[in-house]
This record gives structure tokens, C-alpha cells and sequence, in this order.
């Protein structure tokens, strides 16, 4: 009993460290200096916090066989719609202008268009009752293992088990934002970079049962002038492709010599000290000759995106926990012309419309080619709460969104949604942020996002979001919402946090993947178990174009 008080004292103290972190971009950054034996010990010790399923109760994990060949279509594309409720639109879309991403598939809206195989909802997670599992998981046991390390042994235990894959080499990202400088820049010297960026709409909001963030890396010549390491210039890079996929034509940054880099960046004719960036065709310092692909990242650009519990303290602070969920990692392999793309995505459309099932190029240990230039994998948590490498059908789930969607811009969510210029880069940072608006939008994206889902979430199925955000008739809050920002938007209670915990650790326990990753404790009423014809597919009226997944910054 004396070694488990010991453990709770480091875990309250860790978990109070890690929210003055999330809600203080200035903090220091820690290094963890616990030992692999006693980062071990501390597995083998959470291990036992969650109750013990027998082997017969969990989900066989095999590379053997796929059970659910329409695993790209996620769980959300099954939501009654009632002929109006649109959770769809931030995915599917059509759109007037000529763009790199030209799927345009607006038309999948509410349409329930899917094959054979996909008009039975896979995703029976969402229909099991976890009550019991919550009653038998304390609240002290939940927040112990949520601020417990899976993360920092990951590398060794990959090395050993000859993985031939992506390897995470980020120190001490279980810390989250103590990792990362006060621009972001890994501290390790690992050259990963965390950028602030607002939430993508339902569900990665942490009311909905995660945390997450997104880090990038770029190749040696993007980050240094005769081959020797230059901050400034990997930043500027970074900056040039936040314009090239943005469609802006400046950002600021901190103050630059452009003598130093002999380089005119805020193109006024004359070299000096300056913090504007202008659009140019081309990077700069040894990837100088290196052209920008028109909304494309550079070949070899990596990105790796941890989703972590809803970390929570006594006092309700909401942030990212120390235990990865999932750790998902994408490379760039290359650059497509825009003709191969659009053929690619033509293909793709004629295939939706024949009802044909998706297929990826399995790259083994490093993933799945997108067809789109880049290969994605990842990693999730094994039954003792260890990452471990997902299984081919686990790949699979994020194929749909990172593939062939008509929102995403080079087949990439959170980037473009960065705040712009300097203020952007560092660790995300949800509070004091607005609620923006899309790009061409004059509302508030997540006001907007409420008021045309008709619910908190893709099910409409949180009522905590319900009773905060709708009247009783279910019209909104208007004034309350428009005065937010958006950590208090969309973050839950701590009541709620440690209920979603609880919810997906009985996933974690069964090891359940295959069937859901949704963190619910009650059956779902508002989602389709079996499409049929009289299942009522969204009017047109109701159907959006033209939102972006961009957004307007500017007061």
C-alpha cells in the first residue's frame, strides 16, 4: 500500500505539472528522468488497475484477416440524419474553384451511398452499455493510469522486435508541452515541431473522449544553410508551406536578419532586419532549389499526431494526458502532379459510385500508401496499455479520412488550421483561443458546427454539450456561445473526463478496435445499425458547400 500511495502522490503532481503546461505557453519545459526498468515497473503496475478480462471476452488481433473490408468508412457516416441534422459537411464536399483536391464528393452528404459490405454498420462498439465497467473502474485508479507513460519504451521494444517502420525518436513526448521550446522546437534536438491549431469539428473535441496534438518534421535541407542547422531558416520553410497550403501571401514571424540569410524575405528591395514572409516560388537555405508544390508538403515531410485521454485535475482543468490512446505517424513519399491527382480521385468517385470496395497498397511495417503520396501507419494501445503496432484492419480506419475525402488538404487536417504566423507556433494552446470562423465564413466554426449538427457531437449523444450550448428548444445559446473561447467550448466536466476514460479503457481491455474507438458508456440511438430504404437521407437544404476546412483568423 505504501508503493501505491507513492505512485498516486507522482501522478497528482504530474498531472498538475502537465495542466500548468496546457494552460501556460510559457512554462518550462521537464525532462522525465525515470529509468527504462522503472518505466516498465510503472506498466506492469497500471496494468492492474483496470479490471481483468478473460482471454475468450477480447478481440483476437491478426494480420490474417480483414472482418470489415469498409473500415475507412467511419463510425460518424452512420448517424441519423432525420433529414437534417449534418455532421457530414466538414468532410464531404463540393466546391466552385479549381482546387489540388478535386473529389468533390458533397454528394455523399446524408446519402447513406455506401456498398454492399457498408450498409451494415461494423462499428458495434457503439451499442455496448459500459455502465457496469465505469461502476467497477475508481476514479482514482482511471486518473493514475491515464497519467501513467506508454510512450517512452515504445522505441526500444520496436528496435528489439526488429520492426522495420517508423521508430519514434522524440524524447519525453508523454510530457506533452514540456517537450517543446516556447516556438514549439523539440528540445531533444529531434527537430519535431509542435504548431498551434484549432480542433477539427465533433470528434476530436475533448468533450467527445480525447486529447490530441500534431507535431511535423522536415528534411535536413529545409532546416540548414551549408549544411549547419539554422533555426530561422527551418521556420521560414515551415512557414512557406503554412502559405503554400493556406493561400496566403504573408505571415509574420519573429524578427529575422535577412542579411545573415542574404535573403529578402519580406521582398522590399532592400536586406535588414524584418518579420514578414512573403509567398515565394521557391524555399530557402539548402532546399533553395526546391520549388513549392501548389498545396502540397515538400517530399519527405513527417507527421506524427498523439491522441491521449482527457487529462483532468481536481480543479477540472482539461489537457493532454501522459497515455497515448493511438500514435499516428505520416510520411510524404511524393509529389503528385496535379493531373495524377485528379485522376486518382476520379477513380476513386467512379469506385464510391460502383460501390466497390476501398483498397490500399499494404507497405507492411511502413503502412498504407494513400495513393495520394504518402504512407500512413500508426500505433495503439495493447491490452496491458503498451503501444504496439496496429493491425492491418486497425490501419485501415484511418485510411478513409486520410485518403479520399473532399475537405482535406494533401490528404491533412490540422495544419491548415494552424493559427497563422509566429503566435501559431508552439504547443497547442486551446485557451484564450477565438472560435473562428471557415475561410469565407462570417460565424464562428464551432457555433456554426452546433447549430447544423443539432448536438455537441456527430450522434448528437452528449448532453453535457446539450445542456450547456441548446435551449430547451433546441435552438442555441447564442450569446453564451459568441462569448466563449474555445476551451470552454468544447471541453467537458471533470465528471464527464473521467467517465470517457473509463468508457475506452473497456475498449483498451477488450481490445475491441476493430469494432469502434468511441468512448461511450451508453447504447447510441441516433446511428444506423443496418441501412435500409427507410433509413431518410438528408434534404437538400440542408446539405452545406463550399465550407472550408481553412479558417479566417482576422478579427
Amino acid at each position: 500500500m505504501l508503493f501505491v500511495r507513492s505512485a498516486q502522490l507522482t501522478v497528482f503532481l504530474t498531472a498538475l505539472a502537465l495542466a500548468a503546461c496546457f494552460n501556460d505557453p510559457d512554462a518550462a519545459p521537464s525532462a522525465d528522468s525515470s529509468s527504462e526498468q522503472e518505466t516498465g515497473s510503472e506498466q506492469n503496475m497500471v496494468d492492474h488497475l483496470l479490471p481483468e478480462v478473460e482471454e475468450s471476452a477480447r478481440t483476437v488481433n491478426t494480420n490474417e484477416r480483414i472482418f470489415n473490408a469498409e473500415a475507412p468508412i467511419s463510425s460518424q457516416c452512420y448517424t441519423k440524419t432525420e433529414g437534417q441534422f449534418n455532421p457530414c459537411y466538414t468532410c464531404h464536399q463540393l466546391y466552385g474553384d479549381d482546387r489540388v483536391n478535386s473529389m468533390n464528393d458533397g454528394f455523399l452528404q446524408g446519402d447513406y451511398g455506401f456498398s454492399d459490405v457498408g450498409v451494415s454498420n461494423h462499428w458495434t462498439n457503439l451499442f455496448v452499455d459500459r455502465s457496469d465497467w465505469l461502476d467497477k473502474v475508481s476514479d482514482e485508479a482511471i486518473l493514475q493510469y491515464i497519467n501513467s507513460d506508454n510512450y517512452s519504451d515504445l522505441a526500444d521494444r520496436l528496435q528489439a522486435s526488429g520492426w522495420q517502420g517508423f521508430i519514434p525518436d522524440l524524447d519525453n513526448y508523454e510530457e506533452a508541452s514540456a517537450a517543446f521550446d516556447f516556438n514549439g522546437l523539440a528540445v531533444d534536438g529531434s527537430h519535431w515541431v509542435a504548431f498551434n491549431y484549432k480542433p477539427f469539428p465533433g470528434t476530436f473535441w475533448p468533450t467527445n473522449g480525447s486529447t490530441d496534438d500534431v507535431v511535423v518534421r522536415l528534411d535536413a535541407p529545409f532546416r540548414q544553410v551549408n549544411g549547419v542547422e539554422n533555426r530561422d531558416v527551418y521556420f521560414i520553410n515551415l512557414s512557406l508551406i503554412e502559405m503554400n497550403l493556406i493561400g496566403l501571401s504573408e505571415v509574420t514571424l519573429w524578427p529575422v536578419d535577412e542579411v545573415a540569410l542574404n535573403t529578402d524575405l519580406n521582398q522590399d528591395g532592400t536586406l535588414g532586419i524584418t518579420d514578414q514572409i512573403k509567398a515565394r516560388s521557391h524555399y530557402i537555405g539548402d532546399a533553395a532549389d526546391i520549388e513549392l508544390d501548389n498545396t502540397q508538403f515538400p517530399v519527405g515531410t513527417q507527421l506524427m499526431h498523439s491522441v491521449r485521454y482527457v487529462g483532468v485535475n481536481d480543479d477540472g482543468d482539461i489537457f493532454p494526458s501522459k497515455r497515448m490512446k493511438e500514435l499516428r505517424y505520416m510520411k510524404k513519399v511524393n509529389n503528385l502532379t496535379q493531373g495524377q491527382i485528379s485522376g486518382r480521385y476520379d477513380r476513386e468517385r467512379k469506385e464510391k459510385f460502383e460501390g466497390a470496395l476501398p483498397y490500399y497498397l499494404d507497405k507492411q511495417d511502413q503502412g498504407y500508401d494513400n495513393s495520394q503520396g504518402w504512407f500512413v501507419q500508426g500505433f495503439i494501445e495493447d491490452y496491458d496499455g503498451s503501444l504496439r503496432p496496429q493491425t492491418k484492419e486497425e490501419g485501415l480506419f484511418c485510411m478513409g479520412c486520410h485518403s479520399a475525402i473532399g475537405t482535406t488538404i494533401d490528404s491533412t487536417f490540422s495544419f491548415v488550421r494552424k493559427k497563422p504566423g509566429g503566435e501559431g507556433w508552439g504547443y497547442i494552446n486551446i485557451r484564450g483561443m477565438k472560435d473562428a470562423p471557415a475561410l469565407g465564413d462570417t460565424t464562428g466554426g464551432i457555433y456554426q458546427y452546433l447549430q447544423r449538427v443539432g448536438g455537441g457531437s456527430e450522434f448528437r449523444e452528449n448532453p453535457e454539450m446539450n445542456e450547456k450550448w441548446f435551449n430547451a428548444d433546441g435552438s442555441l445559446k447564442s450569446e453564451a456561445i459568441t462569448q466563449a473561447d474555445v476551451y470552454e467550448l468544447i471541453t467537458p466536466s471533470r465528471r464527464r473526463a473521467l467517465d470517457l476514460n473509463k468508457a475506452y479503457s473497456h475498449i483498451v481491455r477488450h481490445q475491441s478496435f476493430r469494432h469502434g474507438r468511441d468512448a461511450s458508456w451508453v447504447p447510441a440511438q441516433n446511428v444506423i445499425r443496418e441501412v435500409t430504404a427507410h433509413d431518410v437521407p438528408l434534404q437538400d437544404e440542408y446539405r452545406q458547400f463550399g465550407w472550408e476546412l481553412r479558417l479566417d483568423w482576422q478579427e
